[in-house]
């Protein structure tokens, strides 16, 4: 049990560090809107901003 509750804690910062990552991204993209529907999908994009990250940085270093 407990090598179970070890491996539970060490992936649990990754949690967290996705909610304040989320957090960011949603108050940077929803503050940018122009109207209603433009904080909606503000929203959506927070939901998945690894993606667009990952997207980044694989695009900087193929330069």
């Amino acid at each position: 049990m407990e090598n179970k509750n070890h491996s539970a804690q060490k992936y649990a910062s990754n949690g967290a560090v996705y909610g304040l990552g989320f957090i960011g991204a949603a108050i940077y993209y929803i503050s940018a809107a122009a109207d209603f529907w433009a904080g909606v999908l503000g929203f959506l994009k927070a939901l998945v901003w690894p993606a667009f990250l990952v997207y980044e940085a694989l695009r900087f270093l193929n330069k």
